[in-house]
C-alpha cells in the first residue's frame, strides 16, 4: 500500500457540529485526512436525509477508522447505525467521550 495519511471518518449527531469542526481541525493538524458529515443550513427533506446518510456510509468505506463525537456520551439512532456499519466492515471505532454501553 502506498504511503498516505490516515483517513478518519467523523460521525456524530448534528447537535455536535461545533465539536465535530474542532475534531476535524485537530485531526488536520495531526496530518490526518478527516471526512465529516455535511452541514445543512436548514431543514432537510426525508429524501435528502436518506441520500446524505447513504453518502456518509461511503465515507466510512473510505476511512481507515471512525471517530464518533459523542459529547456527554450521547449517540443517536443514525450514529448508532453508522457505528454498526463501521464495525461490520471491520473499521476500528473510537469515541470522544466514554462509549455507550454495548447493545
Amino acid at each position: 500500500m502506498p504511503d498516505r495519511p490516515e483517513i478518519v471518518c467523523i460521525c456524530g449527531s448534528t447537535r455536535f457540529v461545533e465539536e465535530m469542526r474542532a475534531v476535524n481541525r485537530d485531526l488536520a493538524f495531526e496530518g490526518i485526512i478527516a471526512v465529516a458529515p455535511v452541514e445543512a443550513d436548514g431543514p432537510l427533506t426525508e429524501e435528502q436525509k436518506k441520500a446524505l446518510g447513504a453518502l456518509h456510509l461511503r465515507r466510512i468505506d473510505l476511512a481507515d477508522r471512525v471517530l464518533v463525537v459523542n459529547s456527554g456520551g450521547y449517540v443517536g439512532e443514525s450514529t448508532s447505525r453508522e457505528v454498526d456499519y463501521a464495525r461490520a466492515a471491520g473499521k476500528p471505532v473510537s469515541f470522544t467521550a466514554p462509549a455507550p454501553a454495548a447493545r
